[in-house]
């Protein structure tokens, strides 16, 4: 279902304003949200708008291995997925940051492909950066909530 001009309310200003929107947070991890100000997702309407989700292990610091770094980047997101009420599945856009793409993206490649591993695929923009916080790896989506 996509968003019509008449979901959207009109103040007197003459500016439209988004359908209501509810922080979502999974269970654990506020310290990292609280500390930086945001909110692990955003449900508007029936859209789930992820933050960047890290290898953050509990006590908020990164995960030393790369490769286990991203598989717990794809466990956090998928936490914070199941408590916004969806699932890897119902992804539609997916936005990932790499520190080093050329090392690093064969080991992306095969968790990815673990985790999506048939079509249809979500959309996916990678983007190189030089600095995440001390991670190495980040992952951003967007999902649809089903229903």
């Amino acid at each position: 279902m996509s968003q019509k001009l008449s979901d959207f309310q009109q103040p007197t200003t003459g500016a439209f304003h988004m359908a209501q929107r509810d922080a979502v947070f999974p269970a654990g991890r506020h310290d990292l949200y609280t500390s930086y100000t945001y909110s692990a997702a955003i449900r508007s309407g029936d859209l789930l708008f992820v933050s960047g989700q890290v290898g953050s292990r509990s006590d908020g610091s990164p995960e030393p291995d790369f490769e286990a770094q991203v598989r717990l980047a794809f466990a956090n997101l998928e936490a914070t997925l199941q408590v916004g009420g969806c699932g890897l599945d119902d992804i539609v856009d997916v936005t990932t940051f790499h520190t080093d793409p050329e090392n690093q993206f064969g080991t992306v490649m095969t968790v990815k492909s673990e985790v999506f591993p048939e079509a249809p695929y979500p959309n996916w923009t990678a983007i190189g950066v030089n600095w995440l916080g001390g991670f190495d790896f980040e992952i951003k989506v967007i999902a649809r909530i089903p229903g």
